[in-house]
């Protein structure tokens, strides 16, 4: 076990082989007959150390002390901590013990509320280094998107909405190809803006939910060597997307009368369902590729074992996550649209029906900062999300939460062979 993000290595883990079975003691874990079966470890910390605040028998209640706390040796048991030998915790009424926190999150199974708060709470807590990579990667990105629509982009095609026949068959594709041109720029820069930055704050997370400082400089230095895994790794997730597609509408286009259209309609739906339930499937790819230093085509499968059995949930929480982020870009982007317009000296019809071809530096230069406080807040969250829905996996799957406690020093939890 080391403190660097790769105490995420797999080892002999359930989910490379097979599922956990219910009762079986879990990784790093001696067998206890005693112990009941479920979902709490059945090596604890010694009993004295779960210290919930509350007057003892003999005293009153010790102040809290860093980590789990405490008690003297004096102190009597603590009302509402865990009764003592092997059925603790099997009482009527009695909570499970509480998890301990070295930092971001609980070190147990995490619920879709403090997944999100750990994100959240990742930004607060390290919002230097995550201020830092996000802004500034999003200012180089909006610069180099501002300079090729000025300067690089051809004149939009001149439609004429009279046009038949061939004429309007070649209007179509002209506008087509414009459109393309007109967008892969873009998509691209923001697709190696985003590798960048989930490559770095998916490290910062990773020490967060270890309770360790972390710096701008050190999260480069361990995201650097997985940079160009992670692009081979998002290249071939667009490939393979790109090719379902082509898969499910290009019959009905080769057969071309009606029934071609609805059948590429049909093949369209297909193809969608096919790409969401292989993307929420391969979803935890990319933190398996960082933190686990695994090559693309191992985080694929690991990503595929982490989440077999938990898809809904899976696509519940990135469903969620997706709706937030739409969210904060709306509130923060439809203003900077709508002054962006303003400060061209046009109207916002005018725009939406005319759209941008003759904008001028003013609306390219509001939208572009629009862009960059929309990047800045989301991009943290989606990478926090995507990294604590990867740890909170592999502890209901492979009891990481033991290896996490080992690793951030906590009482109770030494190495052992």
């Amino acid at each position: 076990m080391n403190d660097n993000p790769g105490w995420a290595s797999p080892g002999h883990a359930p989910s490379d082989g097979q599922d956990q079975e219910p009762g079986v003691p879990r990784p790093s874990e001696p067998a206890d007959d005693t112990a009941p079966s479920g979902t709490w470890a059945a090596t604890q910390p010694p009993a004295g150390q779960w210290s919930p605040p509350g007057p003892t028998e003999t005293g009153p209640a010790a102040p809290p002390s860093q980590g789990w706390g405490s008690p003297s040796p004096s102190q009597g048991p603590r009302w509402g901590g865990p009764a003592q030998g092997p059925g603790r915790g099997s009482g009527w009424g009695t909570p499970p013990p509480a998890a301990a926190k070295p930092g971001v999150i609980p070190l147990r199974p995490l619920g879709i509320g403090e997944i999100l708060d750990g994100a959240v709470t990742t930004m607060r807590a390290h919002w230097r280094t995550v201020l830092g990579v996000t802004l500034a990667v999003s200012v180089v990105a909006q610069t180099c998107v501002l300079f090729i629509q000025r300067y690089l982009l051809p004149e939009p095609p001149v439609l004429d909405a009279d046009a038949t026949g061939a004429e309007a068959t070649r209007q179509v594709t002209e506008s087509l190809r414009y459109s393309l041109l007109d967008g892969a720029p873009p998509l691209l820069i923001t697709m190696l803006a985003t590798i960048f930055t989930t490559a770095v704050l998916t490290v910062v997370v990773s020490r967060s939910v270890l309770g360790r400082p972390v710096t701008l400089s050190d999260a480069w230095a361990e995201a650097r060597p997985r940079l160009l895994p992670l692009l081979g790794l998002t290249l071939l997730m667009a490939v393979l997307a790109a090719a379902i597609m082509t898969v499910g509408i290009l019959p009905g286009f080769l057969l071309g009368d009606t029934a071609g259209v609805g059948l590429a309609f049909l093949g369209l739906l297909a193809a969608l369902v096919v790409f969401v339930w292989l993307m929420v499937r391969f979803s935890l790819a990319a933190p398996a590729l960082m933190l686990e230093r695994q090559s693309i085509i191992a985080s694929l499968k690991r990503s595929a074992k982490l989440v077999r059995n938990a898809w809904w949930r899976t696509c519940g929480v990135l469903a969620l996550t997706w709706v937030l982020t739409f969210f904060v870009a709306m509130v923060v982007g439809v203003p900077f649209g709508v002054l962006a317009v303003a400060l061209d000296g046009g109207s916002l019809g005018s725009f939406l029906t005319e759209g941008a071809a003759d904008v001028g530096w003013s609306f390219l230069i509001v939208s572009a900062l629009g862009d960059v406080v929309v990047a800045t807040v989301t991009y943290p969250l989606s990478a926090g999300v995507m990294a604590l829905l990867y740890v909170d996996q592999r502890i209901r799957r492979e009891a990481l939460d033991l290896d996490l406690a080992r690793a951030a020093g906590l009482p109770g939890f030494d190495d052992r062979s």
